[in-house]
């Protein structure tokens, strides 16, 4: 299918590996030029000669730096001559029990993973309906739909997220000019953070990798992880042309995981 895309420009944020390069890599195939952002500037360097591979008629271009930092976001936005899409990423805070937490631990969650989607909005979505087009994509967690207890800091923070989002989406000046903000929630793919809650849980549990590994599997329906390029293609298909009337959703990618009817 030609998403009719080819040409626009995004911006990707958290860009230089698993999730985030996905996304990006499946918009550099469909033509799309490329604003990518990560803290580190080697991976983010690496990553953009990998987009550029991929497609060497498009433009990408780097911006490294923490996006929760107004600065960086700045640049952002200024190097990407017009936000057609916009794909909000960040990893999530750490686990732990709520009792050891402190108010700064709050804030910094609130500020990664809520608060500074908001802000890269604000920055895009106006100038977006003004043209009638524009696609905004949160990637959030699985958790939002089935809170993991270890994880109250991502719960909170995205929740809130998905919560703004689910108001903004629906106002008539956005989704009338064909602006479409839409959440994916993952499960569990085959990325680096992935791997690190899986050695997080063995040592814990006195288990080897492989082995809490297997018994997460086992536990997904389609018995298998996703992989991460699975999730860009969807998230591809979502900032298309033929998207426009899907908006204010929650897409749940999890192989099945999610254990209820709605």
């Amino acid at each position: 299918m030609e998403l009719e895309i080819s040409g626009r420009w995004a911006i990707v944020c958290a860009a230089s590996k698993g999730l985030g390069l996905a996304c990006a890599r499946a918009l550099a195939k469909e033509g799309v030029n490329l604003v990518i952002n990560a803290r580190g500037n080697e991976n983010l360097l690496a990553a953009a000669v990998e987009l550029r591979s991929l497609a060497p008629s498009i433009e990408v271009r780097t911006v490294a730096g923490d996006v929760s930092e107004l600065a960086v976001r700045e640049k952002m936005v200024m190097a990407c001559p017009q936000v057609d899409i916009l794909i909000n990423n960040a990893g999530g805070p750490p686990p732990g029990d709520f009792r050891d937490w402190q108010r700064d631990d709050w804030l910094k969650a609130l500020d990664a993973n809520m608060l500074t989607p908001i802000e890269l909005i604000k920055a895009c979505v106006d100038g977006m309906a003004e043209r009638g087009f524009g696609r905004i994509v949160n990637i959030t967690s699985g958790a939002v739909k089935a809170p993991i207890d270890v994880l109250g800091l991502s719960n909170g923070a995205r929740s809130g997220l998905t919560g703004f989002i689910a108001g903004l989406a629906r106002q008539s000046r956005l989704a009338g000019n064909n602006v479409t903000i839409n959440n994916l929630l993952p499960g569990p793919f085959e990325t680096e953070r992935l791997h690190k809650t899986l050695t997080a849980a063995a040592e814990a549990n006195g288990a080897s990798v492989e082995q809490i590994s297997k018994q997460r599997r086992e536990n997904v329906p389609a018995q298998r992880f996703g992989q991460p390029d699975e999730f860009g293609a969807y998230c591809a298909f979502i900032c298309s042309a033929h998207a426009g009337f899907l908006t204010g959703q929650n897409l749940l990618l999890d192989g099945g995981s999610f254990p209820g009817t709605f």
